[in-house]
């Protein structure tokens, strides 16, 4: 059996940063960290040397439900066992897309792929197919929505990215109408599509004529020709069984979806208005689009495990539980700290049904040394914490263990408070992934 120390050099040797996605490199964790997982099962994970941790990553928040639940990987299993993957479009997709529809009407049409990059992405072309404009407008503070170019051009990590490129993305700022008004006023008639998450950590602001921030910039877009699109790859069904395009009652251009929409499985879907969306069919007589076209994108095994998913979802009202979890989470956590003096220095901030904790240091300035501190202490205690992903697999008994170690791991954060995070944390702090340098 190979140690968890063999499969990380085997990891870095042949992959570069030693994971497929950053947030699972190395330099995201405390060094405690178990360094490779084999297997997890519900809200739990094991390494590759047995050791059990109370997992809040969730697969990079792809689980609704949790690990390898048996309804939908038997569903998943019956998928395959069609052939899953065919020379012609499926029955499967097609039912697919017939339910994405029927569940949130304002996707028309759809076209799934594999992951939410690629739909973002197929989104922001079909704005610029649309309109014939070049210019795409984004939310600065939504921390990814794609790898692809348009996105990360507009980045500090952008090299290798044509300055020309760089210069077809803009950004404005959450919350500040003004400055969505700011980049149209200065680009009149060239922005092609406005693209951002409903919600991050924060609700959209309401105004006085009771319209939200979302409704605002929807209005701005209608006015100037630009298309719509709201990123619901991680909002989508965690705040509503729709979406946060229901819960705050917006109903977008285009909408993209991926993460927990298929518990785990790789599903992402770009869906929306059928206008544009048709473009990238051969029933119009314009000009092609090239919209998605991937050979695995209706993979059935995939698009089974939706269609479960879905069905689960609604018989077990998953979005509720993860709601009430996160808020008995956020007061009880709240409570310890308020008892321990340390409400100004450690905190469950955001959305209930996904929530995250913030670490700060004596000048109430937010502290990533603390933050690796947390972690690595959480993981003394059985629990893998980099942030906060609620399942439906975290029950009552997982929240007793979660705010036991929270507790003790707290102790030890308020020591080093007093004493120097120095003092406390093994090895480096954790870093941001998007920095110019290693």
């Amino acid at each position: 059996m190979k140690t968890n120390r063999e499969y990380q050099l085997a990891a870095h040797k042949f992959i570069p940063g030693g994971a497929h996605t950053y947030s699972r490199g190395d330099d995201q964790f405390p060094t405690n960290a178990p360094a490779i997982l084999k297997k997890g099962e519900g809200c739990y994970v094991w390494d590759a040397e047995g050791n059990k941790y109370l997992d809040y990553g969730m697969g990079l928040r792809a689980f609704g439900i949790g690990y390898n639940d048996k309804r939908i990987t038997e569903a998943a299993l019956e998928g395959m066992m069609l052939g899953n993957n065919l020379t012609r479009a499926s029955t499967v997709e097609v039912e697919a897309a017939q339910l994405l529809n029927e569940m949130i009407p304002w996707c028309e049409m759809v076209k799934f792929a594999k992951n939410g990059s690629t739909v973002t992405t197929a989104g922001v072309k079909l704005a610029r197919a649309y309109t014939s404009r070049e210019l795409v407008l984004r939310c600065k503070e939504n921390p990814f929505n794609s790898y692809d170019d348009w996105f990360i051009g507009d980045t500090i990590m952008n090299k290798g990215i044509p300055e020309r490129v760089k210069a077809n993305t803009l950004n404005f700022n959450y919350n500040d109408i003004e400055s969505v008004e700011r980049a149209f006023e200065n680009n009149k008639g060239k922005i092609a599509a406005v693209i951002l998450e409903p919600a991050t950590s924060i609700h959209p602001k309401v105004y006085d004529d009771g319209k939200n921030f979302l409704h605002k910039v929807q209005d701005i877009c209608k006015r100037e020709g630009a298309v719509f699109i709201l990123d619901e790859v991680l909002t989508g069904f965690r705040w509503h069984l729709q979406g946060a395009c229901k819960y705050y009652d917006v109903y977008p251009d285009l909408v993209c979806y991926g993460k927990a929409i298929a518990n785990g499985f790789s599903v992402s879907a770009l869906g929306g208005k059928r206008e544009i969306m048709e473009l990238g069919g051969i029933q119009h007589n314009q000009e092609r689009v090239f919209l998605v076209s991937t050979t695995h994108g209706a993979e059935i095994s995939s698009l089974a495990a939706f269609v479960e998913t879905m069905k689960f979802y609604k018989e077990h009202d998953v979005i509720k539980h993860t709601w009430d979890f996160g808020r008995k989470l956020k007061e009880e956590v709240t409570k310890i700290t308020d008892e321990m003096g340390l409400s100004d220095n450690f905190k469950i901030v955001g959305i209930e049904c996904l929530p995250n904790y913030m670490t700060y240091n004596k000048n109430h300035e937010p502290c990533l040394s603390l933050r690796t501190l947390f972690s690595q202490e959480m993981i003394k205690n059985g629990v893998l914490m980099p942030y906060l992903s609620i399942c439906y697999s975290h029950k009552d008994e997982e929240l007793e263990i979660t705010l036991k170690a929270i507790r003790k791991s707290l102790e030890v954060y308020k020591k080093a408070l007093e004493e120097g995070v120095e003092h406390y944390l093994n090895g480096p702090a954790v870093k941001p992934v998007f920095r110019k340098e290693n």
